[in-house]
């Protein structure tokens, strides 16, 4: 799963990784993982349901299978590492997600909360996470940050980070306190018990009925 999540990646990168335009035409912009960029084939991402309810155009430079911690140079550049999705410009706002690759494929089950506290500390303030939202707040930007979908009653692959997952997403949520300009947008509770509607077939990854419920809570946000 892990090689093929990351050949995955390297295939899509032309396609996923959107290229800024030019002038400020755009106003939004969009980085992190396949939860933003699944679906895009189909032009029913997220970032795609995100720009039909604003009506306002929204680069998307998420990448399936990044991570914030992402150490092979080419790719990483590239967008694998989403720290180098992001590009500095007149944003008025930047929807960032992530950390879900990091925490599933880049501790193995075993160094989970010192990958944890390397992507946001417990109480929010500082880590790769913390450290790119301040970046886009000193651009200006206002940021929304996307939790993850759930699988109740249903298994999936990765149930067995349900709690290293939960206590991030509540460090998330105190990161976005600290700053009236932070928003987290959590969808832990958008799927119904034992739904599978929302989820593609591996239960992980948004169906585009999923990726438009998630669209429609940032746009909420922005709003």
């Amino acid at each position: 799963m892990r090689v093929w999540l990351i050949l995955l990646a390297c295939v899509t990168l032309i396609g996923c990784t959107e290229p800024v335009p030019p002038n400020g035409v755009a106003r939004i912009i969009a980085t992190g993982d396949s939860m933003l960029a699944w679906n895009a084939g189909s032009n029913r991402s997220v970032v795609a349901e995100l720009e039909k309810r604003l009506g306002a155009q929204v680069v998307d430079r998420s990448v399936v299978g990044a991570r914030y911690h992402y150490v092979l140079p080419i790719s990483g550049s590239l967008g694998v590492r989403i720290g180098a999705q992001y590009v500095s410009g007149p944003w008025d706002w930047v929807v960032m997600n992530g950390g879900g690759n990091d925490l599933w494929l880049g501790c193995g089950c075993r160094k989970c909360e010192a990958q944890l506290d390397r992507l946001i500390s417990k109480d929010g303030s500082a880590g790769t996470v913390a450290d790119m939202v301040k970046r886009a707040r000193a651009d200006g930007a206002r940021v929304v940050f996307v939790g993850y979908l759930r699988t109740p009653g249903q298994p999936s692959i990765i149930d067995h980070c349900r709690t290293w997952g939960e206590q991030y997403e509540t460090r998330l949520g105190l990161m976005a306190a600290r700053d009236d300009g932070v928003t987290f947008v959590s969808v832990a509770d958008v799927v119904p018990y034992g739904d599978l509607s929302f989820h593609d077939g591996d239960r992980i990854h948004p169906s585009p009925k999923g990726s438009a419920a998630i669209a429609a809570r940032i746009a909420a946000a922005i709003r």
